[in-house]
């Protein structure tokens, strides 16, 4: 038996404040809110663009993201262009975001892809990067993933 070809479909996260994170992900993504649902202190939102689910928001949590646990290292979110990076950067550098790095950098040295990597307001780990356009763009980890360990 063949295995089927799988496709990464939406993204769920944890949040501590679903009107918060909902706020954030709308501004610093331009994420649509599709949906949403729930009551009292257990409430959902889904979020994504032209009709297709991307982020599920589920609050249900207390505390921040913790590196130190199995699970999520970080959701990164591809656009066509290093243009595109540099204007979620400057939202983001608007609504004064935490960055794991100083502006666009590569992927590796050498690589031509690179981006941003950031915080959102639960501390979860995002990365907006671009296949090419990086290449000029430093490399702050040297050979290592520059979304490896950050």
């Amino acid at each position: 038996m063949t295995a089927p070809v799988l496709a990464t479909g939406h993204i769920g996260l944890n949040v501590t404040d679903l009107d918060r994170s909902v706020a954030f992900y709308r501004r610093a993504l331009g994420f649509e809110q599709l949906g949403a649902g729930g009551d009292g202190a257990q409430r959902f939102a889904f979020l994504g663009r032209d009709g297709k689910l991307q982020v599920t928001l589920w609050q249900q949590s207390d505390g921040e993201f913790s590196a130190k646990t199995p699970g999520l290292h970080h959701l990164s979110f591809q656009v066509d262009g290093i243009d595109q990076v540099r204007e979620v950067e400057s939202v983001l550098k608007e609504l004064e975001v935490a960055f794991a790095h100083d502006g666009v950098v590569a992927h590796g040295e050498g690589a031509a892809s690179g981006g941003i990597f950031f915080i959102d307001p639960d501390g979860i780990r995002l990365e907006v990067y671009a296949p090419r356009g990086a290449e000029d763009a430093p490399a702050p980890s040297g050979s290592a993933p520059t979304c490896g360990f950050f």
